[in-house]
């Protein structure tokens, strides 16, 4: 089996067996690392079981304990399938980091309330407080065009962008040390 089926596979595999316990597979990655394979599991909270009208509600990130848990489901799944083969491997499962692209509307759902950066289709970036994600796209608050100031001291226009799911190419959370909100987290 190629490495592209195997992640597949086991992708597949590890959401099944996480159904119902509100944590979803993000991504599986699938390296080799000298004679193991080093096997990482992003999980995050499952954002379809939200209120389909509540579409600005911040979503709370997974506890350690709700990662614990999977952690263990992930394990007891790969044990008892042959989909990591006779060879040995080391599990790693966690929440994804801040500094991973978001691409999926779930992905954007579980970052309101946070700073981001999107690149629009037509090149240019824009900064705003992400406050708003439903099936037609985003909307940002306190928008600041541009990444001509990488230390943000552009003024901010105060306005709020609508940005249609179309037009967004890639965007990332910023990290932000102390948050107007007062949640750190």
């Amino acid at each position: 089996m190629d490495s592209r089926a195997r992640t597949e596979l086991l992708t597949q595999q590890v959401a099944e067996s996480l159904q119902g316990s509100g944590v979803v597979v993000d991504e599986v990655v699938v390296q080799q690392a000298g004679r193991r394979r080093l096997v990482r599991v992003f999980v995050a909270r499952d954002v379809d079981g939200l209120d389909p009208d509540d579409t600005t509600s911040a979503v709370e990130p997974l506890t350690l304990d709700e990662i614990a848990v999977a952690t263990r489901t992930v394990s007891d799944t790969l044990d008892s399938t042959d989909a990591m083969g006779t060879g040995p491997y080391t599990l790693e499962v966690s929440s994804p980091g801040v500094d991973r692209p978001l691409g999926s509307p779930a992905q954007f759902r579980r970052n309101v309330g946070r700073l981001v950066t999107v690149s629009r289709t037509d090149g240019s970036p824009v900064t705003g407080r992400l406050v708003r994600v439903d099936a037609d796209g985003v909307r940002l608050e306190d928008v600041r065009a541009g990444n001509d100031d990488p230390a943000g001291k552009q003024p901010q226009d105060g306005k709020g962008l609508e940005l249609a799911w179309p037009t967004i190419e890639r965007a990332a959370v910023q990290v932000e040390f102390s948050r107007p909100d007062g949640k750190d987290h």
